[in-house]
């Protein structure tokens, strides 16, 4: 009675490293991402900050592939500030994505222990 234990373990066991696995590559992808989008954001809270500092009069571009097109000050601010808060959005996700991830692992985690404990009382 011992082997079909063992293998329903060793079964779980497997289960839980691919499962901790896929979780632990899915939680650094997130952090990669997070990190990016804190760039992201940064460079739009930064580039708001230069242009705030410009008179009125100033010219500003934007860079469009190869070219560059003239835009209103008040249009390139509309756009870092959209920038920003989709890269907050998006964090905002990415953080309780990996929340989530990391109390699915915990829950593998504790069946597994909760199955080796009724196996050894048994």
């Amino acid at each position: 009675m011992a082997a079909p234990i063992d293998l329903e373990l060793k079964k779980a066991f497997s289960e839980l490293q691919v499962k901790m696995i896929d979780t632990q590559q899915k939680v650094k992808l997130a952090d990669l991402q997070i990190d990016q989008l804190t760039r992201v954001q940064k460079h739009a809270k930064l580039t708001h900050a230069e242009i705030a500092t410009l008179s009125d009069s100033t010219r500003l571009y934007e860079g469009v592939g190869r070219m560059f097109i003239l835009q209103s000050t008040e249009e390139i601010n509309n756009q870092l500030k959209d920038k920003q808060r989709t890269a907050e959005e998006k964090i905002r996700e990415l953080e309780q994505k990996k929340v989530y991830l990391e109390r699915s692992v915990k829950e593998a985690e504790d069946n597994i222990r909760e199955m080796l404990l009724s196996r050894r009382a048994q």
